[in-house]
């Protein structure tokens, strides 16, 4: 069987649904009153309140040709609210029709870990970290020094990034030529100017961009910037730079960024 990169990750997910109304809460509600003979410790043991339990099986008696529960008073055996005969022959199709639910979810899942080209596309979309900014490019070039090494990243638009990492992360991350990699850039390390002539600024970073939307609040201004790439940043900056600028929507900037300010990462080979 073929392993996806991630043996946590279902990458095709979905839940069983019946006749728009009766689906896993539903059915755990009628599994819970077939154990417990009360609708009050069902509710309690999936989580709902008694008054929503109720309303839950009064939906699916109205839906239903027959009624899925009885409700008895007293007698010789006593109170409490048991499963139809109706209740339970539907109890038992959703039990089936899950198990071949799963099946399916399983095979599709099964079938996708098999292709690396799909793998990829979901990979960057499942992405989770802190930094607000992350952006997908492949390794195009490799510069080794004395400590440190310069990984040159070709971003999805065209455009380069220089990213400088130490020899053990190099070998650690087994960093090659044509590999996907990530970029996590925080947007405090960004700086926007209006200056193309990024090399006064001693930065080894300059990326074109248009601004798309502006937000402030009294302690900073949040700047989203578009990248010819269709990528975009967060760029964090002071509401008196903001002011100082004059920066508008629809503006042309440059995000420019220190070569150590982005963090790089791959993905886990399999």
């Amino acid at each position: 069987m073929p392993k996806h990169q991630d043996n946590n990750i279902h990458w095709v997910e979905g839940e069983l649904r019946l006749a728009g109304m009766l689906d896993s809460r539903m059915i755990g509600l009628l599994e819970a009153i077939d154990q417990s003979g009360s609708i009050n410790q069902a509710a309690k043991q999936v989580g709902l309140s008694y008054k929503g339990a109720w309303q839950i099986l009064e939906r699916a008696n109205n839906g239903s040709p027959k009624n899925l529960i009885n409700t008895a008073t007293g007698g010789s055996k006593g109170g409490g609210t048991r499963l139809t005969d109706a209740g339970r022959a539907l109890l038992n199709l959703f039990n089936r029709l899950e198990q071949q639910h799963q099946q399916f979810l399983a095979e599709l899942n099964q079938r996708l870990a098999g292709d690396p080209d799909t793998i990829l596309l979901l990979q960057r979309l499942v992405v989770k970290t802190s930094a607000r900014n992350q952006l997908f490019g492949s390794i195009v070039a490799i510069k080794i020094g004395a400590v440190n090494a310069e990984v040159l990243v070709k971003l999805k638009g065209g455009e380069q990034v220089v990213v400088t990492t130490s020899l053990a992360s190099l070998e650690q991350l087994n960093l090659k030529i044509g590999v996907d990699a990530l970029l996590l850039i925080n947007g405090t390390d960004i700086t926007l100017t209006m200056d193309a002539d990024y090399r006064r600024f001693m930065v080894g970073n300059r990326l074109s961009c248009r601004v798309i939307r502006i937000q402030q609040d009294e302690v900073n201004a949040e700047i989203m910037v578009l990248l010819p790439g269709g990528e975009t940043l967060a760029v964090l900056i002071t509401p008196q730079s903001l002011n100082d600028m004059a920066i508008e929507t629809g503006q042309h900037l440059w995000a420019i960024f220190h070569d150590n300010a982005a963090i790089l990462g791959v993905s886990q080979q399999s």
